[in-house]
């Protein structure tokens, strides 16, 4: 902050224009300010430090395979780490094809949900609603695995059939050895699938998505809301014109962290998944792996050098995940909420 500060003035002289003789002037601010921003900077540097120590302790622990593995490690499919032939290629497909499944599910219901409670439920209801949905994200990872693997997945197969049917022409819904024209085909086919498990964790990461969007809607300027009723908008008008564009921000950092929760989410899959050391990109076929699976499969029997390919294959799950959130940052950052809403 500068200051700009006039001199003595002598009798018979002008003396100097205050913008020419600007003065800086900087308060050390209160204590509890100082405090604050002290605290402040002191949580951010213990967060990069945990996370950058995460990364050194990752990357320590995985060397080993990695130098036996080399490039291979991406392109290989199989886990055969005692005989030195070992990589992530099917489990890193999996765990992509499992999250972009969840996050399909996912938005739409987070987005509508959040919409619903911010803009059309009854004031009366919305507390109940938003507590109702933050129950949702306190549900144990454990209970949508048993939920999942002994209820729903009697009740999608018939869904993923139908999906086989129609729409088996698209590669990802494809299923091989499968004739959904059959009445006597076994169901087991359907079961287990990447498309099962995405169903499960797009259930558990709804809730966080929800939770930012919400609170992203319930922040848009009333007197932008009162401008566009007053212009004759309906409410959904108004949600299209000043709602979203100014929770944009919101939406996509929703998504973002809820993929995140879906790359690394590890007990519901494993309880859910036929484990294949294969790529599979057919969403609706028996068989389905990802790198969090992987792990809580193998990390009770594994070597020494076994668990320093699980180590490698940690890593990188880590490192997925924060070029995820990067990209979230960047991209939110280009679109703040309020941004695109105009003044």
């Amino acid at each position: 902050m500068t200051v700009a500060v006039r001199g003595p003035v002598r009798p018979g002289e002008s003396g100097p224009d205050p913008v020419d003789a600007p003065r800086a002037v900087r308060g050390r601010g209160e204590p509890g300010d100082r405090l604050f921003r002290g605290a402040a900077r002191g949580s951010g540097a213990v967060v990069l430090a945990v996370m950058l120590l995460v990364g050194v302790f990752l990357t320590y622990r995985a060397s080993q395979a990695l130098d036996v593995a080399k490039g291979s490690f991406l392109t290989t499919s199989a886990w055969e780490p005692d005989a030195h032939r070992f990589g992530i290629a099917a489990v890193l497909t999996g765990t992509v094809l499992i999250g972009l499944v969840a996050i399909s599910i996912a938005v739409p219901l987070a987005l509508g949900t959040a919409l619903y409670i911010s803009e059309y439920a009854p004031r009366r209801l919305k507390r109940t609603f938003v507590s109702l949905v933050d129950l949702m994200a306190a549900v144990p990872s454990v209970v949508y695995g048993l939920w999942g693997a002994f209820f729903l997945q009697g009740h999608v197969v018939g869904l993923s059939r139908w999906i086989a049917t129609y729409l088996s022409w698209i590669p990802v819904f494809k299923v091989d050895g499968s004739d959904p024209q059959d009445p006597l085909e076994t169901t087991t086919v359907y079961t287990s699938s990447t498309f099962v498990a995405g169903i499960v964790v797009a259930l558990m990461v709804t809730p966080i998505a929800c939770s930012v969007m919400r609170e992203t809607f319930s922040q848009a300027p009333p007197g932008e809301r009162e401008g566009a009723f007053a212009l004759g908008a309906t409410r959904w008008g108004m949600i299209r014109a000043v709602v979203l564009p100014f929770g944009w921000g919101g939406v996509i950092g929703g998504t973002m962290l809820g993929l995140g929760r879906a790359l690394g989410e590890t007990i519901a899959v494993y309880m859910i998944i036929s484990p294949v050391f294969a790529v599979q990109p057919h969403i609706l076929q028996n068989g389905a792996n990802s790198v969090s699976a992987l792990i809580a499969l193998r990390y009770g029997s594994a070597s020494a050098f076994g668990m320093s390919a699980l180590m490698a294959a940690g890593l990188a799950l880590f490192l997925m995940t924060l070029v995820v959130n990067f990209i979230a940052s960047s991209i939110a950052a280009r679109s703040r909420s309020g941004s695109g809403a105009e003044a």
